[in-house]
């Protein structure tokens, strides 16, 4: 178990640590809960971090079912097989974007202030969580982060099931996950401490992250050490990705 999302984070920021003081690099974490696991990412590696918005489209008849995604910059991502079998409309399909397009600019306002998003053009994003399910959230995340312009995609999660993980490397270069049990009944198992993170803890986080800039690479972990044990790969991944950091 991890005792909170704090060490779950610190824990992360070890694994990635090939990652460290690479300027190109960002870390995004998902609100609410991944963004302190992103924040001790970040500051291990020494690099920024900001938070991805990303909003399900679903289905109008049946919300649960996800035709696509949006996310900041004007992102939009459909999934056409959906899109086919649901016969959906351009208008309806206009209709639920406007909609979440509305919630989306509202969190990223709350949780960002007046600071500006982050440009991913070109640059390395690891795109933190606390744990990964179904993993709808997290693809919707890897596709925005795409959109936006990265040149390489690494999702890093402190858990998953092998299949989720399995699943999320289509649409990542690379997934990072620390513990992988075979059945994952809930996150918050794998956690002492799974207290719900607010909307202020986010919001005090970031602006933690933001002033001043950057982290403290003096404080990476010794790269030989490989602390994150359990189920994981612990071959250096960093190393079999030419693209990240090229």
């Amino acid at each position: 178990m991890f005792i909170d999302r704090q060490d779950a984070g610190a824990q992360l920021g070890e694994r990635l640590h090939g990652l460290a003081g690479v300027e190109s690099t960002v870390v995004l974490g998902l609100p609410r809960g991944g963004v302190p696991v992103a924040f001790e990412v970040s500051r291990a590696l020494g690099v920024p971090l900001d938070v991805i918005v990303v909003r399900k489209l679903g289905v109008p008849f049946q919300p649960e079912v996800g035709f696509g995604a949006i996310g900041e910059d004007g992102v939009r991502v459909l999934n056409r097989d959906v899109v086919r079998l649901a016969s959906l409309t351009e208008d309806e399909m206009a209709a639920v974007e406007t909609r979440e397009r509305a919630e989306l600019l509202r969190r990223a306002r709350r949780f960002r202030g007046d600071r500006d998003a982050v440009s991913l053009v070109g640059r390395t994003v690891i795109v933190v969580d606390d744990g990964v399910a179904t993993g709808g959230t997290a693809r919707a995340a890897c596709e925005v982060v795409r959109e936006r312009g990265a040149s390489c995609v690494v999702l890093a999660v402190p858990v998953g099931t092998p299949g989720t993980i399995a699943d999320l490397r289509q649409v990542a270069d690379e997934v990072v996950c620390l513990r992988m049990p075979d059945h994952l009944y809930a996150i918050g198992s794998w956690y002492a401490d799974f207290t719900q993170i607010t909307d202020e803890q986010v919001v005090e986080l970031l602006r933690r992250a933001a002033s001043p800039p950057g982290g403290c690479p003096e404080d990476s972990p010794d790269p030989a050490g490989d602390p994150a044990g359990g189920t994981a790969d612990s071959d250096p991944w960093w190393g079999r990705l030419p693209w990240c950091g090229s």
